[in-house]
């Protein structure tokens, strides 16, 4: 498995408006992108991002927030109430052909591929299997797509 990059750090938060101010005025960021529902996945969704290093994207954070019903990031609220990071995310080029070598590795794959917030197929890895980190995986967005 060769690392790719890192595409953005997930972090929960009990509220997304409240967060955006956090990152606007205390961290200074310029660039916030508009809040959205990821409805499947029982959150919204709110990308903050971070200055490109030279031709490449800078990582983004995302903001995650629990839509009513969810019980991952709820869950996570309950034992850490003022939020925190959650989870990691970095690129791979195919999805699939990730899947099976974190398979082959013996580590423990959360579900099927399914579509993130980017709009590109995801999947998450065991914290147990990674270090003590939530891994997310996904797939390099093509140009123009997602956030």
């Amino acid at each position: 498995m060769k690392l790719g990059r890192l595409n953005h750090i997930g972090v929960a938060t009990p509220s997304i408006a409240d967060s955006i101010v956090y990152w606007r005025d205390v961290m200074g960021a310029t660039h916030i992108h508009e809040p959205f529902d990821l409805p499947e996945q029982g959150v919204k969704v709110c990308f903050v991002d971070t200055p490109a290093d030279g031709p490449n994207n800078g990582t983004q954070i995302e903001l995650i927030e629990p839509l009513p019903g969810n019980t991952s990031i709820k869950g996570f609220l309950e034992k850490n109430p003022l939020g925190g990071q959650h989870h990691v995310c970095f690129e791979v080029p195919e999805i699939h052909a990730a899947r099976e070598e974190f398979i082959a590795l013996g580590k423990r794959v959360l579900g099927e591929p399914r579509i993130g917030a980017h709009g590109t197929p995801i999947f998450f890895v065991h914290p147990k299997d990674m270090q003590g980190m939530l891994v997310e995986i996904m797939e390099s967005p093509k140009e123009g797509a997602g956030h």
